[in-house]
């Protein structure tokens, strides 16, 4: 009987071994892209392809994401919609620019998340499971993201840190609302608040790097077609089979990556989050949630 009991429980150490080696050494680095069509341009409309980004949690020495960043510029997208958290590293900025390449010669907007601000610090990974609601606080270390914010500028990328703009592309009037982090708390989505002027836009967009409630919530009664946001890592570590345990914020785990809907004050606007192309280096796995960007292509409504 000990025997089977000491063989058992070898077992179970074997397989979380394997899946731990399988997290960390293969998932982590296992880049798609993803591809979804959202109905939410005006009738007649010629499609705009939408590539999003979101949480690179870049360090000098990834060279296989930067790699893999690099190819995505073939894709040739209308836009980039960047939901921050670019940085993991002091010494990033010039490895998250490069690896953009040719992205930041298309039109582009973004925001910026925690780890653009500051460096990330190590946190007990069960604190992860057991509030999952938290909000995040500042660390010690500042992150140059005043550096990337000036590339990003000079690249012609339009930053949405609590503020709107507008671009047309293939005759649409795109406006877009921003803020800044929510899980830091920096969110001021009533600087840019109030209904959605349609004889101004044909297409409204929400771009956010967390995607609390009560900012995807605000966006949609304010009448957006879309809002985009990052921040969730898709749960990072999930169950086959189950989905993800936790998503970092208020938000459901149902909706913790991929697109699905929003809707608040009876009003619905599409939801795309992004599960991210990395991870905090004190936790670099990934587990039945592969490393993302996501390329939409937005077409007409039906």
């Amino acid at each position: 009987m000990a025997k089977r009991v000491a063989q058992g429980v070898l077992g179970l150490g074997g397989l979380g071994a394997a899946c731990l080696a399988y997290a960390g050494l293969y998932e982590v680095k296992a880049f798609q892209l993803r591809r979804y069509t959202v109905p939410v341009l005006p009738p007649g409309s010629a499609p705009l392809r939408v590539l999003h980004l979101s949480d690179l949690h870049m360090t000098p020495g990834q060279r296989a994401k930067q790699q893999w960043l690099t190819r995505l510029a073939a894709l040739e997208p209308d836009l980039v919609v960047n939901t921050g958290d670019n940085l993991a590293h002091p010494d990033a900025v010039p490895f998250v620019t490069q690896s953009l390449g040719r992205l930041l010669d298309r039109p582009g907007v973004y925001v910026w998340g925690s780890n653009d601000y500051y460096a990330p610090t190590f946190k007990n990974p069960l604190s992860y499971l057991t509030r999952p609601k938290r909000t995040g606080s500042p660390s010690p270390v500042e992150l140059p993201w005043k550096d990337l914010d000036r590339a990003f500028t000079e690249a012609g990328w339009m930053e949405l840190t609590d503020s709107e703009t507008m671009l047309e592309l293939h005759g649409i009037r795109i406006g877009f609302r921003g803020t800044d982090d929510a899980h830091l708390q920096r969110d001021h989505y009533h600087e840019v608040a109030g209904p959605i002027d349609r004889s101004v836009v044909d297409l409204a967009i929400g771009v956010t790097h967390a995607p609390y409630r009560r900012v995807i919530d605000a966006m949609t009664a304010d009448g957006h077609d879309l809002i985009l946001a990052g921040h969730t890592h898709g749960g990072q570590v999930c169950v086959p089979g189950v989905g993800a345990l936790v998503t970092n914020c208020d938000l459901d785990t149902a909706r913790v990556k991929g697109l699905s809907s929003n809707t608040a004050a009876r009003r619905t606007a599409a939801l795309h989050v992004s599960a991210g192309l990395g991870t905090s280096p004190y936790a670099p796995i990934r587990f039945a949630c592969r490393p993302e960007a996501t390329l939409l292509t937005l077409v007409p409504k039906t």
